[in-house]
């Protein structure tokens, strides 16, 4: 169990010193309240990348050379999962996870050297991406050099360093955040890739796991570099004061858990509205379809959405209020657990299917609208409707409207009265019908029949 409450009050105490410090001075040095996201997320459409199994080789030269296909396909933000060297004591499996972590300020020899990574940052940057590094906070592996050199950053128990308690992680060792060197040590292996790769932003493994106000110290010395953005792992609402300073955005976990249910009838789409975003202050939700640890442990995207389902719950997660996130292989809808400790590279021929052109469209729209921009959760607003299948939400922002409306059901859903928010001088940009989506499309107006999954993104004039 971490140990937070010394720190707070430290936390506390700091803060009163430098307040106490700045009142003999014309200025006060004010205690920061709340973080700003850069001004790119605004649009961002975020790719996590699984390089061990993107390419044949796994390697970030490899990886490299399909810039250009994830850019055509609308991604700008490339988020990594862990690029340093994996543990082998203790390791699982026979390559081991990557969230084992031996050296914070090293590349994984099997993916490269930090020269290749230097150098695919450098070329994503030219070509318009912004870099973000998978982050591990919580623990480390157990030939980490930390673990002789510092037993005492390390959480102990009946003498001898223990996993964290609970998790079923028996192949690292859990750091010990009373210890403010090891705190100081990790900020700056944070720094570190900021300075000399000028990585654009941090996804945070287990931020739940780690103190709030490690985080709100981290998030001031790494600004102090450049303005990057931070995502916290926290699935399950433990974390929600990361959200006040250190972080932009968390997992819409529960979003993505109503989808899911939506999706296969067990759920109506209206028990949305009780998780998506009402914050007061800069922050914004990730939304996802599948992730790294879905789709190794629990299901693919496949089947947790058949193909009839897909498009609308892409279109969806584009147009709320917040980020979209696509894993390695979803465009194409891959059907295959991707096996996370060992070789298995993704067979991109696998399905037939292809939603590349959808993401690039639905890129496209989010860029050109301000009113679907990341941050924008004050323009955002639930129509009603007398319909629990039928999903209906305006976005506004600097003259710009949009109307989204979506069957979330497999069923056609009769006489929908749409009478009070289409007035027929409105237009469609994009929308979806039966297995066909387009740019777009016949208005839907008056009194209107959604065939199952049908869903329109209207622009009002």
């Amino acid at each position: 169990m971490k140990h937070v409450n010394t720190f707070f009050a430290a936390g506390i105490l700091l803060a009163l010193t430098v307040l106490c410090a700045g009142c003999s001075s014309s200025k006060t040095q004010e205690i920061p309240t709340e973080t700003e996201a850069p001004e790119w997320t605004k649009s961002a459409v975020l790719y996590e990348v699984n390089l061990r199994q993107y390419t044949q080789s796994g390697t970030i030269n490899e990886f490299s050379e399909h810039l250009g296909t994830l850019k055509d396909m609308g991604i700008n933000t490339l988020w990594f999962m862990p690029i340093h060297p994996i543990s082998v004591t203790n390791r699982s499996g026979k390559l081991g996870s990557y969230y084992s972590v031996s050296d914070y300020r090293d590349v994984n020899p099997e993916f490269g050297t930090k020269e290749d990574f230097k150098a695919l940052v450098d070329k994503a940057h030219d070509v318009g991406f912004h870099v973000m590094l998978d982050w591990v906070a919580n623990h480390t592996g157990w030939d980490n050099a930390w673990i002789t050199e510092h037993p005492d950053w390390y959480t102990h128990k009946d003498g001898s360093i223990i996993s964290p308690e609970g998790m079923g992680w028996p192949d690292v060792a859990d750091l010990n955040y009373d210890n403010a060197d090891m705190r100081k040590e990790m900020i700056e292996c944070m720094k570190y890739w900021v300075t000399e790769y000028d990585v654009d932003g941090f996804r945070c493994d287990y931020a739940a796991g780690v103190p709030e106000d490690f985080w709100r110290e981290a998030r001031i010395e790494l600004d102090k570099v450049k303005d990057i953005y931070m995502l916290e792992e926290d699935l399950g609402g433990q974390a929600t004061a990361n959200l006040e300073y250190g972080f932009d955005s968390n997992y819409a976990a529960k979003v993505y858990e109503t989808l899911l249910a939506v999706a296969k009838d067990g759920k109506t789409a209206d028990k949305l509205k009780l998780y998506l975003p009402a914050t007061d202050n800069n922050t914004f939700p990730m939304y996802y379809l599948d992730n790294h640890d879905i789709n190794s442990w629990d299901r693919t995207i496949d089947e947790a959405f058949s193909e009839d389902v897909l498009p609308s719950m892409y279109s969806l997660i584009f147009t709320l209020p917040g980020i979209p996130m696509i894993y390695s292989g979803d465009e194409i809808a891959y059907n295959k657990n991707i096996a996370f400790m060992e070789k298995d590279t993704i067979d991109w021929n696998r399905t037939g299917r292809d939603y590349r052109g959808l993401i690039k469209e639905l890129s496209l729209i989010k860029a050109s609208h301000p009113a679907l921009y990341s941050d924008n959760t004050d323009g955002f607003e639930i129509i009603k409707l007398e319909n629990k299948n039928v999903f209906a939400f305006k976005r506004v922002a600097e003259g710009d409207e949009l109307i989204c409306i979506f069957n979330m059901s497999k069923r056609e859903q009769d006489n929908i009265d749409l009478s009070g928010m289409i007035t027929g001088k409105e237009e469609v940009i994009f929308s979806g019908k039966t297995d066909d989506y387009n740019v777009g499309g016949e208005l839907p107006t008056g009194t209107y029949s959604f065939l199952p999954w049908e869903f329109y993104i209207i622009a009002a004039k």
